[in-house]
């Protein structure tokens, strides 16, 4: 019974340890098969780099203001009499807008003349009574301040009465009226906008390392949202650096035919510093954006560490940056003419991937792009 009982147990045994040599047998071969294995190559799109002249620009958004602009107000306090515009009229320099009533003034101006042709009279009859020395020359003087005064005062009420007609300051377009016949205005009170169109400025800023390359004169070119182009120039540079932004104010001058850059619109603005720099143009897509750096997939012969055999993979550059144009960006260094960059698909590379090329369907590498739906 002993004997029957030892043997089953070797059977067992050796049942055992045939299925644990089996299963380990099979677990390094599934081992070894796994590290042989390599993903399938990635399908990607690219581009051979080439070096391009790039023209050297500087980009800003701009606020356009009028040349002259004003908001005119009431001068003095009163009561509306005549509103000689309408809203949005052209009008001239000197060209009457608004008068106040001066019935007040008026009566003051009669009384004062009054005062004035009196004091005339009573200068021209002692001048006489002095020559025949009836009177002293002393109160010809007297006489004569009186005259002087007389003058003067008839002089005020009529320079008060001419502030109380409003003119054009100077020739523009005048914007909603904000006024009624009849209303009383205070001192200051807005009566309309006036905004002379004809040139226009546009004020941008600039980091204060780029400014070192403008100067007045300069070529400026500025796009608005409703597809206006337009062409000025630098015409100052401020002096100071604004210490909070680190920016410098520039303002360029643009004729604007037909008004139609207006007060307060923003422009995408382009200065023209007339030079030009050699770089190699990539598209946008190539471009792996990130903190740590900004880097590119560049299609190369890739050699396995393991099997030593050589197949056709991507290794990760990084590289610095330029400006932009359109759907292109200048790389200043990292990649060299001639480099063949992965300009789709770069998101699912990694160092020494396996990829296949296929150019049937390229990205977008326009400097100036139209898109249809724009």
């Amino acid at each position: 019974m002993a004997r029957r009982m030892g043997l089953m147990l070797l059977i067992v045994g050796l049942f055992v340890a045939g299925i644990g040599v089996y299963k380990f047998l099979q677990i390094r071969a599934a081992i070894a098969q796994g590290s042989s294995y390599s993903p399938p190559p990635e399908t990607v799109t690219t581009i051979v780099a080439a070096e391009e002249e790039w023209p050297s620009t500087l980009s800003a958004i701009g606020s356009v203001s009028a040349l002259q602009g004003v908001v005119v107000s009431a001068d003095l306090a009163g009561v509306v009499r005549s509103i000689s515009f309408n809203s949005g009229n052209q009008v001239k320099q000197g060209q009457v807008l608004v008068r106040l009533d001066t019935d007040q003034e008026q009566a003051q101006l009669a009384e004062a003349n009054a005062r004035r042709d009196l004091a005339k009279l009573n200068l021209e009859r002692a001048e006489q009574l002095v020559e025949r020395g009836v009177i002293a020359q002393a109160e010809l003087d007297r006489l004569r301040a009186e005259a002087r005064t007389a003058e003067a005062s008839e002089q005020a009420i009529r320079a008060t009465i001419g502030r109380k007609t409003i003119r054009a300051p100077f020739s523009g377009q005048l914007g909603i009226r904000q006024i009624d016949l009849g209303q009383r205005l205070n001192e200051g009170d807005p009566i309309v906008d006036l905004q002379a169109l004809g040139s226009v400025y546009v004020d941008f800023a600039l980091p204060q390392g780029e400014v070192s390359q403008l100067h007045r004169g300069a070529e400026v070119s500025v796009v608005a949202e409703n597809g206006v182009e337009m062409k000025g120039k630098v015409t100052a540079i401020n002096s100071l650096i604004d210490q909070a932004t680190r920016n410098v104010a520039v303002q360029a001058t643009f004729a604007n035919p037909g008004a139609r850059l207006k007060p307060g619109m923003f422009v995408d603005v382009k200065v023209d510093l007339g030079t030009a720099v050699r770089a190699v143009s990539l598209p946008a897509s190539a471009i792996n954006f990130a903190p740590y750096g900004n880097s590119v997939f560049v299609v190369e012969q890739v050699t396995d560490p393991k099997t030593k055999k050589a197949y056709k993979g991507v290794n990760q550059r990084f590289i610095k940056l330029g400006r932009e144009r359109g759907d292109q960006v200048a790389v200043l260094s990292g990649i060299k003419p001639g480099d063949e960059v992965v300009t789709t698909g770069a998101f699912k590379l990694r160092p020494g991937a396996a990829v296949v090329v296929d150019n049937k369907l390229k990205p977008a590498n326009e400097a100036a792009p139209n898109p249809a739906d724009s």
